[in-house]
């Protein structure tokens, strides 16, 4: 399997503009995500929380309580977020040690690129997991 490295660069003049780099030219020839991945990608970003969380870690990493206090709501709403964003394969996190020696989980985007088209849709319900007889969808 092909690694797909990418590199975060900001501009001087705008410091929220970040640039992600390609250095392998893989992304384009990449798998559009199966039936079970979408549902669950497109289930984690219909929830406004969690865009307002993915739109503020594009700009920079955060740790959670800085993210919390950014975003104006509870750490604890917040981590619940975080999970299902980290569970979808849209952020990664990483454990450091400030100056002082605290632990301090920082999180940041996972670059990521989705191209929906009717056919993109159509191959991902043929890949779904068959629903258990009796549930109701």
């Amino acid at each position: 399997m092909d690694v797909v490295r990418f590199s975060r660069c900001q501009f001087d003049d705008a410091p929220a503009n970040i640039c992600w780099h390609v250095l392998l030219d893989h992304f384009m020839t990449a798998p559009a995500p199966a039936g079970d991945e979408l549902v669950q990608i497109l289930a984690t970003l219909a929830n406004p929380h969690r865009l307002r969380v993915l739109a503020t870690l594009a700009r920079e990493r955060n740790y959670v309580s800085r993210l919390a206090r950014e975003l104006d709501i509870s750490r604890a709403l917040l981590q619940v977020h975080l999970r299902k964003l980290e569970a979808a394969g849209l952020v990664s996190a990483n454990l450091e040690l400030s100056p002082d020696g605290k632990a301090m989980k920082f999180y940041e985007v996972v670059p990521f690129q989705f191209h929906l088209t009717p056919e993109t849709v159509a191959n991902a319900a043929r890949t779904l997991t068959p629903p258990e007889k009796g549930s109701t969808l």
